[in-house]
This record gives C-alpha cells, sequence and structure tokens, in this order.
C-alpha cells in the first residue's frame, strides 16, 4: 500500500468520483486495488477479497521480535502449588 516514501503505490480516486462510479470500479478492479479519499486524505482502501489475505499471510515476518519467555506468567498458581 505505501511505498518506502511513505506514498501510495495504488491509484486513487476522490470519494464523490467513487460514489458515481462504484459499480464499474469494482467491475475493473486489479490486484492493487483503490484508495478513496475525500478532501485528499485516505479514507477507505478497495482491494480484492482474495488479496487481502494474500497480503497478511507473512506480512511481519522479521518485524516482530519475541523477547523472553511469552508462555508463562511467572505468577504461582494454587493449582501448580497442589500437585
Amino acid at each position: 500500500m505505501l511505498n518506502s516514501n511513505g506514498a501510495y503505490d495504488m491509484k486513487t480516486i476522490g470519494v464523490s468520483k467513487f460514489k458515481e462510479q462504484c459499480l464499474a470500479l469494482l467491475d475493473q478492479l486489479d490486484a492493487e486495488g483503490l484508495v478513496v479519499t475525500k478532501r485528499g486524505k485516505p479514507v477507505a482502501c478497495v482491494i480484492p477479497y482474495d488479496q487481502l489475505c494474500a497480503d497478511l499471510i507473512g506480512s511481519l515476518h522479521h518485524k516482530v521480535k519475541v523477547r523472553g519467555d511469552i508462555f508463562t506468567t511467572d505468577v504461582q498458581w494454587e493449582a501448580d502449588a497442589q500437585s
């Protein structure tokens, strides 16, 4: 969606024009999708349904680091003490 300069790689369209041409735009929607703007600011992103899921898979790979043990709470539970 955003390139390295912080700009949108997708085509943009104003909300009024989108409202007028909505069905035609949806019929012509490509894999990149479309950003809908209102007063020059993005308010919605229209992308093909299948593309949404594909973009999410692996999108945070190498962007999240786990530090420490994320599975224990370091809290002593009564049930643990009884065993």
